[in-house]
């Protein structure tokens, strides 16, 4: 009898064994921690992805209606090809204008514009959630 007892009791501890090394091998494989990677995996794990960003320079802050200029910039983050776009502040929200271009491989980007809207015009340009700092242009 005491032979079946400690049979089963040592059953019983190999089991709950095999069954928290399974649920640790899980909790390694949840957290990423696990020895063995793949190389792609430990690459996308070091190099975190850039924050997106752009900027944007105006070759002119002082124009006449409808005198073209240029707005220039770099951005990070867009993948090369994507469309940046000029928005204007027009009562309170943005307004995207039709002029866009498209981002180089450097992730720079050079876009004519022209403007009717006289006063002062705060613009900025864009690609999806990314927004450049708002400069000003003057339209006389």
């Amino acid at each position: 009898m005491i032979s079946k007892r400690h049979s089963l009791r040592t059953a019983v501890i190999g089991a709950l064994g095999a069954a928290s090394l399974a649920l640790a091998g899980t909790a390694t494989a949840a957290t990423g921690t696990a020895t063995h990677t793949t190389p792609s995996a430990s690459v996308a794990q070091q190099a975190p992805a850039a924050q997106a960003g752009i900027t944007a320079k105006p070759s002119k802050t002082s124009v006449r209606a409808w005198e073209l200029f240029r707005v220039t910039g770099k951005t990070t983050g867009i993948a090369a090809g994507s469309k940046v776009t000029l928005q204007q502040k027009q009562r309170g929200s943005w307004v995207s204008l039709p002029a866009s271009a498209p981002v180089s491989r450097d992730g720079s980007y050079s876009l004519g514009v022209k403007l009717g809207l006289k006063g002062k015009n705060d613009l900025r340009i864009v690609n999806g959630r990314t927004a450049s700092p708002v400069f000003d242009v003057t339209v006389h």
